[in-house]
């Protein structure tokens, strides 16, 4: 019941330019799906796409994410509003560095990636000790050779919208709205069950909400599925069902969330990834009474490529958290909606060796930002240049 009230609770809610950009979406989504028909498309949206030297069972692979940008606003606050990601400004850091130890047998797999960066310190905020340092840990078990399933545990990558921590992944450098408010990792159990040669599916039971160290006593369960109709298109959709009551949210119960997200191309001509997602947070209000309160996003990147070393991004997007379940806006209490649009020059050096340049605005209906005085604003700038080696 509490599902479908927050189907109907959605459609309340859309505004004029949500259902602009809803519809924008599933357009393009319907246009490019069976568009193209050479190397598998990797999903982007997990961590597994880092080059490495082998050493028999044995893997070695190393990544460093080193940036310099600039907000409105910089002058009076260190960091970018509501991100997580390359967020310092005005000095030179390093986003995310890792060394990806991995081990693998036909019946064992073992991965340890230790991470150190501005990203790192920011996100993994809440947990404690060593933990904050675990990009991911975890060892898996063959249960079946023949249909390839796997049991894996520990500390894992998450597999919710199609951008992860990696930038060199990704079409534009900065993240979008939508994985700064999911899960960037989860920790907990996962399942892999191949089902034919065109879809995967898994199964997490975790324990909660991109948590380490739980903060209830309850479990979590999440779901994916991947489609991969040819080899230039990837399709995937996820869930997440779990409990998110805890010391600093003791008014929250039940949580749903359900994102779908597409990649086409992304080796080729033109690139193109689109995503979008609802989730609904139960929560009681002062009186005791439990109430649907949903934020959802929706956003869609496309890059041209002029030749191997040159390419021009860009990414228009829409974020609606009018409840501030995900989002505690600067200045006010009126939720958080914003756009934002952005442009993002790539130079490919090397093979493994990538410098960018991007440009951003933000817009809002509500002054969500900080100007140059430091004053509240309706809109903000971020210019950031990026330096990125892999191994």
């Amino acid at each position: 019941m509490h599902l479908v009230n927050s189907i109907v609770f959605l459609k309340i809610k859309l505004n004029d330019q949500g259902r602009i950009m809803i519809r924008s979406f599933f357009a393009l989504f319907v246009y490019f799906l069976w568009t193209g028909l050479q190397a598998q498309v990797s999903n982007t949206g997990l961590i597994d796409t880092a080059s490495s030297i082998k050493i028999n069972a044995l893997s070695i692979g190393g990544y460093i994410d080193l940036y310099y940008g600039q907000f409105t606003g910089s002058k009076f606050k260190k960091q970018v509003p509501y991100f997580v990601s390359m967020a310092n400004g005005n000095e030179v850091n390093v986003n995310l560095a890792y060394l990806d130890l991995r081990y693998s047998t036909e019946d064992i797999r073992v991965r340890l990636v230790p991470g150190f960066g501005t990203y790192i310190n920011a996100n993994y905020a809440s947990e404690t000790g060593s933990l904050k340092n675990l990009v991911e840990a975890s060892a898996g078990v063959c249960l079946s050779k023949k249909r390839n399933i796997w049991l894996d545990a520990g500390v894992l990558g998450s597999p919710y919208t199609n951008e992860s921590a990696i930038s060199k992944d990704h079409l534009m450098y900065t993240r979008s709205f939508a994985p700064e408010y999911v899960p960037y990792y989860l920790a907990g159990v996962k399942l892999s069950l191949p089902i034919s040669s065109k879809f995967t599916s898994y199964v997490y039971l975790l324990n909660g909400w991109q948590q380490i160290t739980d903060n209830n006593r309850s479990k979590a369960l999440g779901t994916q599925l991947e489609y991969r109709p040819d080899d230039k298109n990837l399709i995937n959709w996820n869930t997440y069902v779990g409990d998110e009551s805890s010391w600093t949210h003791p008014e929250f119960s039940t949580r749903y969330f359900t994102d779908i997200y597409w990649i086409h191309n992304p080796d080729g001509k033109f690139s193109l990834t689109t995503s979008a997602y609802v989730g609904n947070q139960i929560a009681r209000d002062s009186s005791g009474k439990k109430g649907n309160h949903m934020w959802w996003q929706a956003n869609v990147i496309g890059r041209l490529r002029f030749n191997p070393k040159f390419s021009l991004s860009g990414r228009v997007e829409y974020f609606d958290d009018e409840d501030a379940v995900q989002i505690s806006p600067l200045y006010g209490d009126q939720g958080f909606r914003s756009s934002s649009a952005g442009l993002c020059f790539d130079f490919k050096l090397r093979d493994n060796a990538l410098l960018r340049f991007e440009g951003r605005r933000f817009f809002a209906a509500d002054p969500l930002y900080i100007n140059g005085k430091g004053l509240p604003s309706r809109q903000m700038t971020w210019v950031i240049s990026n330096f990125t080696v892999w191994f």
